[in-house]
């Protein structure tokens, strides 16, 4: 019989995604049906220090001595994640006693499902163990192995939860997540019905070319507020070379990560532009970013009234007037006028997942990852 959850309930949700760039956690209050209208109390961040980031970057391409390397690594990204916790309860003054469980995601280092022998794997760095040992609160975590046993992609994650926060009865909406992998979900007015077919996907690079590139060049970690972008121009010829990558004409389900989209993939493209500057470079990487995202809505033939969008990209202002130069007749905004932060939607998500492994309700999406069928996500490590 599926596990209750009193309703409100309270949920962490922890978040290092794709941009590597640190943590964020919320402490939110979540109705016992995960339904629309979750309330946060508290959120806080961690920057990962320049060691640990390096290595959790390292981690994406095949090196030596991973799997000592790795263990290491989780242990260290677990401990970020145990001071967000802990700031989160002291903001509030919630005990880990009130608190039903923590969604902990890990940090994705290999995405390669449906490859190899048809299952393939994604592995996220992670010790839930340790961080229930280190907060005394449950916590769930592995949320992509169970969908990818199933014969799905594994990701994203997120469209479900989108759907329940965003969705609208009259609107057509769009989500587009912005992290160093853009994904979109598409939220139809006539998809208000929780039987109603889901559609979302990987869109493409979000922030990690753009991240990498702007670091390699000016030392700084990203692209503040798109400025460095903005001052340079978008170079045809390699622009071209980077849509021609196999990803992009792919129909979903589709997803992937930094193992496809990294520096070593950009030089190779740059092969014979050595003469484009650095500048135009990022111009061109942020023209990228927005039109994979453009034609993930156009593939599907669906022009929404709204594109709400969040993760680090909907603070690039860059990037968002070209989003919305590709999606003249769409309203581009931030999820912040929806009531939710950008940089705190993600985080909100895997609390909302929690919940749902919590309650032992189907959190996967056959139409967004191409499982067999639902699945219940997350393993649950007890305090």
């Amino acid at each position: 019989m599926p596990a209750q959850v009193p309703a409100p309930a309270l949920f962490i949700g922890l978040m290092s995604g794709t941009s590597t760039d640190g943590v964020d956690g919320v402490l939110a209050e979540l109705g016992g049906t995960g339904g629309k209208s979750p309330k946060i109390l508290a959120n806080a961040s961690r920057s990962f220090d320049p060691v640990l980031r390096a290595e959790l970057l390292a981690m994406n391409t095949p090196g030596d001595n991973e799997l000592h390397r790795g263990a290491l690594a989780a242990n260290a990204l677990v401990r970020c994640y145990a001071e967000v916790v802990a700031d989160l309860l002291g903001k509030t003054g919630v005990s880990a006693a009130q608190v039903r469980a923590v969604g902990a995601h890990g940090q994705t280092v290999r995405h390669r499902p449906q490859e190899f022998d048809a299952t393939g794997y994604t592995v996220q760095l992670n010790q839930p163990a340790l961080l229930a040992e280190l907060c005394g609160i449950d916590v769930v975590a592995d949320f992509r192995s169970r969908d990818v046993a199933a014969r799905g992609q594994g990701a994203p994650l997120v469209p479900p939860f989108h759907r329940a926060v965003f969705g609208h009865s009259v609107q057509n909406r769009a989500v587009l997540n912005v992290g160093g992998i853009s994904n979109v979900t598409l939220l139809p007015a006539s998809q208000g019905a929780e039987n109603s077919e889901l559609i979302g996907f990987d869109c493409g690079p979000g922030n990690a070319l753009m991240d990498a590139w702007c670091q390699l060049h000016t030392g700084a970690p990203f692209d503040d507020r798109g400025r460095w972008a903005a001052q340079g121009h978008v170079n045809p010829k390699l622009l071209a070379a980077l849509q021609d990558e196999a990803f992009f004409a792919k129909g979903p389900p589709k997803s992937t990560g930094r193992d496809l989209f990294n520096l070593p993939w950009l030089r190779l493209r740059l092969q014979g532009l050595e003469s484009v500057t650095a500048t135009d470079v990022q111009a061109t990487l942020t023209e990228l970013t927005a039109w994979a995202s453009a034609q993930a809505l156009k593939w599907a033939d669906r022009t929404p009234d709204q594109l709400l969008v969040c993760g680090g990209g909907a603070l690039n202002d860059d990037l968002m007037r070209r989003l919305q130069s590709h999606l003249s007749s769409t309203r581009v905004c931030s999820t912040a006028e929806f009531g939710i932060d950008a940089m705190q939607v993600e985080a909100l998500a895997f609390a909302w997942l929690a919940q749902q492994t919590v309650m032992r309700q189907a959190a996967s999406v056959p139409s967004v990852t191409g499982a067999r069928g639902a699945r219940i996500l997350g393993a649950v490590y007890p305090a």
